[in-house]
């Protein structure tokens, strides 16, 4: 068991703990009920976040009992339920959390990448430019991130390429902004700017298939054999079965 879920499990004994002393009940009063409402709900995250979504559903039903208004409470659950793959149930969760509190830009953008992973890319892009207009929200930058991923399903390249520059703006340090655009400037054939933009992200990330074979398609640009070679050799040694491969393969006929 975690520290974090024992702490939280601790703090659940307390409480009891002060019911069965003969103390005040602290769910009589509205602070008590509050601090149980949010010691159940980070309970339950705690519980998702060690890969048990079974043991995280009771301490979340538990704070919906203290306060069926919780919009966090929805959220958490939206959660669960999308991790067990019960689309119905993370849509109507994440539906509750956001009537009872619209503008909040984290369960828009969680349910925006709900949206995106059921391939709904219009609405997630609706429910990512909401959360966006939250310009005090620490995760903007991830949200365009998310909103240029979206616009690449939508086939909308420029939308695209504003969105991931705009995340860049915001924090230049993320590897998967640098790569799309990477990818989008290759594709438009502006070779320099790839090339520092993968360089950026070969600086933060591991390579994976995408990125090896674009590595290799900049090297051949750049006409550098001996990184063409040695990014050849990676792809074909850890992933040789990938439809990267197999294009790498069909470049050198």
């Amino acid at each position: 068991m975690s520290s974090r879920v024992a702490l939280l499990l601790l703090s659940a004994s307390l409480l009891v703990g002060c019911v069965s002393s003969g103390k005040v009940d602290p769910l009589k009063t509205e602070q008590g009920r509050r601090e149980a409402r949010d010691a159940y709900i980070q309970l339950g995250i705690g519980y998702l976040q060690e890969g048990s979504t079974e043991r995280a559903k009771a301490p979340l039903k538990k704070a919906l009992e203290l306060d069926s208004s919780s919009a966090d409470a929805y959220a958490a659950l939206a959660l669960v339920f999308q991790t067990e793959m019960e689309p119905e149930l993370a849509d109507k969760n994440y539906r509750k959390a956001l009537s009872l509190r619209a503008d909040d830009a984290r369960i828009l953008n969680n349910y925006g990448s709900f949206l995106f992973e059921q391939k709904q890319y219009q609405e997630a892009l609706e429910r990512f430019q909401q959360a966006a207009a939250d310009t005090l929200y620490a995760g903007r930058s991830q949200v365009y991130v998310n909103l240029g991923l979206t616009s690449l399903k939508l086939g909308q390249r420029d939308k695209a390429a504003f969105y991931l520059q705009k995340s860049l703006r915001l924090d230049s340090l993320q590897p998967r902004a640098l790569l799309e655009m990477a990818s989008l400037s290759y594709d438009m054939k502006d070779y320099v700017g790839a090339r520092s933009y993968y360089q950026s992200f070969t600086q933060l990330s591991e390579q994976n298939a995408r990125s090896l074979l674009l590595g290799i398609r900049l090297a051949r640009v750049f006409q550098d054999r001996d990184q063409e070679a040695t990014l050849g050799l990676q792809l074909k040694r850890l992933y040789p079965g990938t439809e990267e491969y197999q294009q790498y393969v069909s470049e050198q006929r």
